[in-house]
């Protein structure tokens, strides 16, 4: 059983449920509980700090509430960690932007930036010809130094070389790209599929095989309507939710 050299202090007038949901939080945050772990049951976490089962009770279940935990009947409480809101179906947003605004530190490991030619693929998103030079950039992106997403993009390279010049660890690719009006994405056409999990994912994501993946193709164009960036983007289904408002006409 963890928290084996952890205390709760009862001579301070925080109370003891909240002491217990940091502990938990915090064994959780710190991976010694990792997605799918169960936690000691409410018996044992009682016996062991010395308070009552309601005083367990209650911290289980506002980290089941908040995400952190999930209950399976007859089972036990196991380990998870709360979905991440996306929203950029309904906005154009930095991923840094979006996860510094829900209260998570972002991140950016940079695969590989190279010039390539275009597929036929790449090449019909992009309107160009088969062969043409473009950028591709592969990028793994990470919320709390938890993987969330992994994201190839192809520009035109005769466009947008200049942006190879930038670190794209630390600088968001729009921004870059608003740093001339040509090439500034006005608007993004974006698609959406759920596919399973595969090698790749597995292997960049810490995924398991077969698990729920949330795949985007995107296009992003500039205010004359040109295609200037293709991405395709693989979320993890477990740490991603999108959200889309609707409105009567």
């Amino acid at each position: 059983m963890l928290f084996d050299n952890e205390k709760l202090d009862k001579s301070v007038p925080i109370p003891l449920y909240f002491q217990l949901k940091e502990l938990i939080l915090n064994e959780i945050k710190k991976e010694n509980y990792k997605d799918g772990d169960m936690i000691p049951t409410e018996n044992e976490i009682s016996e062991k700090f010395q308070i009552s089962r309601t005083t367990v009770r209650q911290a289980i279940t506002e980290l089941v509430q908040e995400g952190w935990l999930y209950r399976v009947k007859s089972k036990g409480t196991f380990a998870t960690h709360p979905k991440i809101p996306q929203d950029f179906l309904r906005k154009l947003e930095s991923f840094h932007d979006q996860i510094e605004r829900l209260g998570m530190k972002p991140s950016t490991q940079l695969i590989e930036l190279k010039q390539r030619k275009a597929d036929r693929e790449v090449a019909e998103a992009l309107g160009i010809a088969e062969g043409d030079e473009v950028i591709y950039l592969f990028r793994k992106r990470f919320a709390d130094e938890n993987p969330v997403v992994t994201i190839q993009t192809y520009l035109p390279y005769d466009k947008c070389s200049f942006i190879m010049e930038h670190d794209l660890q630390k600088d968001a690719l729009y921004e870059i790209l608003a740093q001339k009006k040509e090439t500034k994405i006005h608007k993004v056409k974006r698609r959406i599929e759920a596919v399973e999990a595969e090698e790749g994912d597995m292997r960049l994501l810490d995924m398991e095989q077969g698990k729920p993946v949330q795949f985007f193709t995107s296009i992003g164009y500039t205010y004359e309507d040109v295609a200037l960036e293709y991405s395709k983007a693989r979320y993890r289904g477990d740490r991603s939710f999108f959200e889309i408002t609707i409105a009567t006409g």
